[in-house]
Order: C-alpha cells, then structure tokens, then sequence
C-alpha cells in the first residue's frame, strides 16, 4: 500500500484535500511568522525562568557512546547539534542509564562516577555552542533523560535482550521470546531502582543540568510499570500503586537534590503491538480485548485519556509541570509512535497514512492540554509532517494545544530547522528529514545511528556501505 509524500503536497489546498481524503484533522496556518513575537519564537514565561522560545529538542540515542557508558565523538557530535539548532529547550539530550542493568544497549550512557565528566561536559558543550550561534544562553533550558530499559534492555550484547519485566504481559513476552519462568523486578528491587534514580538526579544537578526527566514512555520500565493492571504488591493494580515508582523517585529527589527541577516524558496512549502481515502491512499481534495498554479503552487500538489526566494531575500535585507526550513503544507499534513513510528493517509497513499517526499524537495531546492547562507540555510526532511541520507545530502553539514543538529526527538531518524557521530563511529542503528509518535500521543491526541518506557527515562513514549492503539483502 502506497500513500502520496508529504514532499508533493506543496500547497494548502494540496494538504487541504489529502487530509480531506483522510477523513482526519490537522490544524495548520498557511504562512509562518518569523521573529521573536511569533507564536514559536515568543518566550515562554513561568516562575521557574524563561524559556526563550517554542521549539524542543527531543531526546535521541545513538547507539554510540562506549561499552563503558561513556561520550564519544559521535555522542558529542549530536549534542553540538542540539546547542546549534536555535530551540531554547533541550529535553535530556539523550537517554542516560541510571544503572548498567537498565541500557538499551551495550553503547548506551550511564550515570556512574567514571562519566560524571563526559556527562557533564556534554551540557557545557550545548550551552557554549549555543552561545556561539544567539544571543543568549540565560533562556537556554538543559535537561538530562533518566531511564531504566525494563524488558528492552540489552546491557552487555546489542543482538540479546536481557529484560527485567515488571509483570507477565502475554502479548510482548511472545513477541519478544520472554518465558513464563524470567525473573520479574520484585517490590524491593524496584525500591532499590527509584534510589538509584534518585542518587543519578543528585548527581545531574551537580553537573550543571535544570531538570530530569524521570522517563515513563516507550515500554521501558517506567511507562511498563503504569500498565501493571495485574501486578500484585505495592507496585501495580490500582493507580496509586502504579505510580508509586514515580512518586517514591520524585521524593527522593526533593530529599536529595530539592532544587532541581522534573519532567516526565510519557507515552499518552498505547495501541495493541502489530507486526508483518503476509503483505508486509502491519497488523494486530493479538485480537480481542486488549487490557495492557496505558490511556487505551480497553480495544487495542482506542484511545481513553482519563487516567493519563490523572496521572498529569499527580505530577501537578507533586510539582511537576514539565511534560513531554508521546505514544507507544518503536518496539512493538512504531506507526503510531513514529509515524513514518518506509519503516525500519525490522517494522512493518504502515497500516495507515503515517498523517493520520501524526494527527491522533497531535489531538490527544491537545486533549491533554485542554483538560489540564497548568501543565507545560511539549508535543511529539511533528517530524513526517516534513515541510509542513512549522505551519502545523505554529497553529498547535497559537492555539494552545501544547506550549512547545518538540522535533526528534528531524534534527538528526536537519538540526537548524528552528533557527532557520524563526529567522524567516528559506528551508533546506535537501535535508528535510523525509522518515526514511535507516536511524532505526541502522542501531537494530548493531551499527550506529545517524541519518545515512541526508548527512553527509553519515554517508561517508563505513556504516553507510554496511547499511546499503543489510538492505538489499533484505529487500532480494
């Protein structure tokens, strides 16, 4: 199933009828304003300081630090982008193991005493940068992202998951070869990972960074822990005790390190994991009632806010107003996490015009939004919208729908699109992200990520080569 390029529709009346065809909804203004008053470029002002404008750099992992945890040149590379880019909020840069048991994968950062310098490096590296290229680094927000992989970490080889689950989930423990027999993370365990938690936020602020974000999203440890419907103990069943793990780090924190500042990135709402059909086009991996899903109603594929509101009611009563919304897991359900034309080597193709993935991330957020309107919160799923993407993210933002547009891979290809966009300069159009995947392929067979087709800085390295050579393959 083919689905017109967003690249071709290059007029409103273009997008216009295409969305029409959809039968869906995206709000969008025909012109950007530039400028410091526009809708992206006016600050943000809050009791906390403020954020000198709307655009968000979202975290991004490469696959690329050293088996030790540490930064390389890679690493380092990526993060002189997000400084450059001209967005005055940088959510965590990237997702930072809080232990060596929780990494994604073996190249993954993690807090421990041997990185506390390259950890903090990388945020002076954002900050100076920054400074090089605008006026001001005083409304420049750095955050660090704090995680725990849970059933997707891969500490010690990137081709074998080692997972610590937090209940049975039938579903994902078939699709990913997980036995009924595997060790779940028991209530002491998991109070000894919120203190690790803790300690790895004591250690943040100390390097220099505003905020972290306690990461609830994507099926890791956090965002698996608030679908524990069925887990007995302290940590799952009622909500109280799903969101226990966050309100126990949350006071260790304010214990610990009491002024730095919480975010949460969350996934909203989660759908059924899909896989290949016989035609390659995603489809359910399971039918039925589906009752593991966080903000889902219960079908696999419908969407229920009530509890992701009350969750962000938690953070509002906890003193958290950062929140970042994104949905699902690139693990089992990418197209509606991460909307995309071609899929990773490992995915599928998309069961829907990938516009209709972004428009949903985009409607429930503003949901979100409307229904709690203390909360500061950045979207997520811009990037497929390509040409279009500030003309939808400056309505969002005018409209009040979110308070920031948080851009992912987009950066990767493009990572002065918010300066470009705010200073009225003609876009790049040759290095528009155009959600080609290889970023995902290449880290699901063990290379590095980077964008391989846009980069130059990617096309010339030896991975690019290896990565044409995996695809080909795949595709004979």
């Amino acid at each position: 199933m083919s689905y017109p390029r967003v690249s071709k529709l290059r007029t409103a009346d273009d997008l216009r009828a295409r969305l029409d065809e959809l039968g869906v909804s995206l709000p969008f203004d025909e012109s950007v304003e530039t400028g410091p008053e526009s809708p992206l470029g006016r600050p943000f002002e809050r009791e906390r300081g403020r954020i000198g404008n709307r655009f968000c750099i979202l975290p991004m992992e490469g696959w690329d630090g050293t088996e030790e945890g540490r930064a390389t040149d890679l690493v380092r590379r990526r993060w002189r982008n997000f400084g450059l880019s001209g967005a005055k909020l940088i959510w965590g840069g990237e997702a930072v193991a809080v232990r060596h048991d929780g990494r994604a994968n073996p190249n993954q950062l993690v807090m421990a005493d041997h990185t506390l310098d390259d950890l903090a490096a990388l945020r002076t590296l954002v900050e100076e940068t920054h400074g090089e290229f605008f006026d001001s680094t005083d409304d420049l927000l750095i955050g660090l992202q704090l995680t725990h992989s849970g059933r997707f970490a891969r500490p010690n080889d990137k081709a074998r998951l080692e997972p610590r689950t937090a209940y049975r989930h039938p579903v994902l423990d078939a699709k990913f070869g997980i036995t009924d027999d595997g060790p779940l993370l028991t209530d002491d365990e998991l109070k000894q990972l919120a203190d690790d938690f803790v300690q790895a936020s004591r250690r943040a602020a100390e390097l220099g960074y505003a905020f972290v974000d306690v990461k609830h999203c994507h099926g890791y440890l956090g965002h698996e822990l608030l679908s524990g419907f069925d887990r007995p103990g302290e940590f799952g069943g009622s909500f109280e005790n799903r969101t226990r793990f966050l309100r126990d780090v949350v006071a260790g924190i304010r214990a610990e390190a009491p002024t730095l500042e919480v975010g949460v990135r969350v996934s909203i709402f989660d759908f059924v994991p899909f896989s290949p059909g016989s035609d390659g086009i995603g489809v359910r991996s399971a039918e039925g009632p589906y009752p593991y899903a966080f903000g889902g109603d219960g079908t696999g594929t419908g969407i229920d806010l009530d509890e992701p509101v009350r969750f962000l009611e938690l953070l509002d009563q906890l003193g958290i107003e950062l929140v970042c919304s994104t949905a699902g897991s690139p693990y089992y359900n990418p197209h509606m996490q991460r909307p995309a034309l071609f899929p990773p080597s490992d995915g599928y193709q998309p069961p829907e015009d990938p516009l209709v993935g972004v428009a949903r991330q985009i409607e429930a957020t503003t949901e979100l939004k409307r229904r709690c309107p203390d909360a500061v919160v950045v979207g997520s799923g811009y990037s497929y919208l390509q040409e279009w993407l500030p003309n939808v993210g400056q309505n969002v933002v005018r409209t009040g729908g979110a308070d920031f547009v948080g851009l992912g891979r987009m950066v990767l290809s493009y990572p002065d699109l918010p300066a470009d966009v705010l200073a009225g300069r003609p876009y790049a159009r040759k290095k528009i992200c155009r959600t080609f995947s290889d970023c995902t392929t290449a880290p699901r067979n063990g290379l590095v990520s980077g964008c391989y087709p846009l980069d130059p800085f990617y096309k010339e390295r030896p991975e690019a080569t290896t990565l044409r050579e995996l695809k080909s393959s795949s595709a004979g």
